[in-house]
């Protein structure tokens, strides 16, 4: 699936620049935090990765301070590149012995692939994690009975649409209307960007359709069924970003949270959550088997999974919470501005299973007539 990362604050430059700005640094090792540590910290530490750029910089300004004041557990910030190439480098630097992050950050995706390969990530004591018993259970990965990864924040692809320009839709089928959305949309041109997760979730039985190559032959069929309605396919999100901007499209998919940001910067944009809903992605905190902080690990994990931890990075830095909104402080207009429901759970097994199939038939769609 497609990595993603998080907000930008700098609207003149693209978000996963900003956020992914520092990933090629991640073989330089580990950046010390930003913050001085008591004696105490000094003599438990743990070393957390996660991506670069602004999404780190928010965890090391926000978060880990208010870990090591609740635990005096002082936090060694890695930066990591995307799931897939920081679960490259894990597996030659255990061939080699060595751990360059206690913690890391991966997509569900890559804990599957993880788990499938085996010995690259280590059972949880889920006994030492109360706190994530608020997390609803999909966000607690297991594989043959160990827990090898508790979710850490979410984020949404959304509906969006310029509401000066259109009716807003209460489904994403209305986008195949090409009486009202001929040549005005603006939707990603990589097979694995969720939106045929959007089109199996509204014309078929979602992810279980895409459990089958005719399954997902027949969704690809679908979503080609839109091309006379798209005005940009777009390979970058800056490209849809300033597409929304110049009024060259009118609606299409894009990340609910950067839609927000434009909105209130004045932008004729608006981010719904139709009855289907919008596609939810997640990031969860796996530990390395070679680590030997499982247990400085188990509290961190915990303390992500706190209602107000989970606020305080929703506020901080933008990810949309695991856990209900009741749940938290969190103010409806605060909830909003990074969440929703339904939410559409991609097909990560089909994903794997058949990426060379999914992705040679995306292809042919998009080449053909």
């Amino acid at each position: 699936m497609s990595q993603r990362s998080r907000i930008p604050t700098n609207r003149t430059v693209s978000r996963r620049t900003l956020l992914r700005g520092a990933a090629g640094l991640a073989g330089a090792g580990t950046a010390a935090s930003l913050y001085p540590m008591p004696l105490l910290a000094q003599e438990r530490r743990l070393a957390i990765g996660s991506y670069g750029g602004y999404f780190e910089n928010s965890f090391m300004e926000h978060v880990y301070p208010a870990f090591t004041e609740a635990t005096g557990i002082a936090v060694d910030s890695v930066t990591q590149p995307n799931s897939a190439d920081w679960l490259v480098t894990l597996q030659q630097a255990q061939a080699a012995g060595s751990v360059p992050a206690d913690l890391s950050l991966f997509a569900r995706d890559t804990m599957i692939r993880a788990s499938r390969i085996g010995g690259l990530l280590a059972p949880l004591d889920m006994s030492a994690i109360p706190a994530a018993d608020n997390l609803d259970p999909y966000f607690v990965f297991s594989d043959g009975g160990d827990t090898l990864g508790v979710g850490a924040m979410s984020w949404f692809v959304s509906m969006v649409v310029n509401p000066d320009a259109v009716e807003v839709p209460q489904s994403w089928a209305e986008f195949w209307d090409t009486e009202r959305f001929e040549a005005s949309l603006g939707l990603s041109r990589l097979y694995n960007s969720m939106f045929l997760d959007i089109v199996a979730a509204t014309f078929f039985d979602g992810a279980e359709t895409m459990g089958s190559r005719e399954g997902i032959v027949a969704v690809v069929e679908k979503a080609g069924e839109i091309k006379p309605n798209v005005a940009l396919w777009y390979s970058a999100e800056s490209q849809m970003e300033q597409a929304m901007k110049n009024l060259d499209v009118i609606g299409g998919q894009y990340y609910h949270d950067v839609a927000q940001l434009m909105a209130a910067d004045g932008f004729p944009i608006r981010s719904i959550f139709p009855k289907e809903g919008n596609v939810q992605d997640y990031g969860s905190w796996c530990l390395s088997p070679l680590s030997e902080k499982g247990a400085e690990a188990a509290e961190f994990i915990d303390f992500s999974s706190q209602p107000e931890t989970q606020a305080l990075m929703s506020r901080m830095i933008g990810t949309a919470p695991l856990v209900p909104r009741e749940a938290t402080d969190l103010t409806q207009e605060e909830f909003d501005a990074v969440s929703g429901s339904p939410a559409i759970r991609p097909a990560y097994e089909a994903y794997l299973d058949e990426d060379t199939f999914i992705k040679e038939t995306w292809d042919k769609m998009l080449a053909g007539a």
